[in-house]
């Protein structure tokens, strides 16, 4: 098992030292899935849901939170993120969600990825709960990551 970087000697909790680490181009690519009722889809589909253009309000929201990751998650940097993308792929009773982020930096893209996943699900749930109580979100996982030297 790999030793845990955010724990230092006395077992505290603490930023990663890397100012010693160059920056390198860095990819990461989330997915996710937000299941639900067929009439909800068919709502999203048709921009008849009450609250607005769901994916589009999503799309912005990963987006977002994937440009405030670093404000989110207590130990993250903060990263110069060069590029933010949010996919949806619509089923008869889900939403699949794709996000890949790039960064030239000296640690890593995943977890603005995974954020802007989970919180572009989160704002579909949000828009949606009043028409649908079943929706759930799953499957969040990090699809990929690449590092190369620049």
């Amino acid at each position: 098992m790999k030793e845990l970087t955010h724990i230092d000697e006395a077992g505290a909790a603490r930023m990663v030292d890397v100012s010693g680490k160059p920056s390198v181009r860095r990819t990461a690519t989330a997915t996710g899935r937000i299941t639900m009722q067929a009439g909800t889809v068919e709502a999203i589909r048709n921009g008849a849901v009450q609250k607005g253009d769901v994916l589009a309000a999503a799309r912005i929201a990963g987006i977002g939170a994937a440009k405030r990751t670093w404000d989110l998650i207590p130990l993250c940097h903060n990263i110069a993120i060069e590029q933010v993308d949010v996919r949806f792929q619509i089923h008869e009773t889900a939403i699949d969600i794709t996000a890949s982020a790039i960064c030239t930096d000296k640690t890593g893209i995943e977890m603005e990825a995974l954020s802007a996943v989970t919180i572009a699900a989160l704002t579909i749930y949000d828009m949606c709960k009043a028409i649908d109580k079943t929706m759930r979100i799953t499957d969040v996982t990090l699809a990929e990551k690449t590092k190369e030297p620049t």
